[in-house]
């Protein structure tokens, strides 16, 4: 990476894994410094190429488009199609997170202005004219734009951080998962069904007890800034792991609490830190907590993810970070 996020500064990702944090001035600056006039009237200037004569626009090639200024990927071949107005066209972006859109007044129009949500580099306009399934028509600029063709070499701006997965089973997810999304360092965070026999259960038979199958968070993370033993740490804060097949008013085996490791190195980090509380006398009864190599993940109906950020509703579940 040609930056680093600063310490002070909480790294915001896209839930593609790639690190989208604003760039300073500071840190922009020798990238502008690698264009020539041309893409910098385009990018900073908000300027408009000609009509027909991008490089990009009759690219058949698989790959994906990525920002010229950052190295941000921002649409993929896959949803490129040949709209007829003369700049590449796309239905969709490379990860919805990855572009930001601005209302544009300019020449007594109102449209609607596209940038790269890392480097607001200008991309150009989206309409609502495009086809199935989104309805949108994502207009660019062909020199706003790198090509990287499938089997490539990919530079490592354009590249997803190296992350790490947890599971955790502390009662309802709904309440797990929204406080783990609150962590620095926390990429996403997924609702689903682990350590059952029911293969691709359903909210309901998970509910019945019989699937064996308990609520977990699926916390992936990046490693270089946050640990999975602050991760634990906060775990153990958010629910009371000294109660057994219930967490709060939720009572039920799929309500148990659960470390589900990736790793032997996960399951030891686990296993010293249940001991560390319990000869601390941290808890008046003993820890419940279960420890299980991970198994598969299923994940839970769309429905219940963000669910707590979607309604607004509460939740039993401790804020850890506080």
């Amino acid at each position: 990476m040609l930056w680093t996020s600063s310490e002070t500064t909480m790294p915001i990702y896209s839930r593609s894994g790639y690190e989208i944090t604003p760039l300073t001035e500071k840190q922009l600056k020798p990238l502008l410094a690698e264009l020539d006039s041309e893409p910098i009237r385009i990018t900073q200037k908000a300027g408009t190429e000609q009509p027909f004569c991008g490089t990009l626009l009759d690219n058949k090639k698989s790959g994906f488009y990525s920002c010229v200024v950052c190295g941000l990927p921002l649409f993929s071949s896959q949803h490129k199609f040949t709209s007829g107005t003369g700049w590449p066209s796309f239905f969709s972006p490379f990860a919805p997170e990855h572009v930001k859109s601005k209302i544009d007044t300019k020449f007594d129009m109102n449209r609607t202005e596209i940038v790269c949500a890392r480097c607001d580099a200008h991309l150009g306009h989206v309409f609502e004219d495009g086809p199935k399934p989104t309805g949108k028509r994502f207009c660019l600029n062909s020199i706003s734009l790198h090509f990287i063709e499938d089997g490539e070499e990919i530079p490592t701006q354009s590249k997803p951080v190296e992350t790490e997965t947890a599971y955790f089973a502390g009662g309802c997810f709904w309440g797990i998962e929204h406080w783990f999304q609150k962590g620095m360092g926390v990429i996403n965070v997924e609702s689903g069904y682990m350590q059952g026999e029911t293969k691709d259960p359903t909210y309901k038979e998970v509910c019945t007890g019989k699937s064996g199958h308990a609520e977990t968070a699926k916390v992936t993370f990046d490693p270089k800034v946050i640990a999975f033993e602050t991760l634990l740490k906060a775990f153990f804060k958010m629910h009371d792991p000294t109660q057994v097949d219930r967490q709060g008013p939720d009572i039920g085996s799929q309500y148990r609490s659960g470390v589900w490791t990736t790793s032997d190195e996960q399951a030891k980090i686990v296993e010293a830190y249940i001991k560390e509380l319990t000869e601390s006398n941290e808890y008046d009864v003993p820890i419940a907590t279960q420890i299980e190599s991970a198994k598969t993940f299923y994940l839970a109906e769309e429905g219940h993810q963000d669910y707590i950020e979607t309604t607004g509703r509460a939740c039993h579940v401790t804020n850890p970070w506080e």
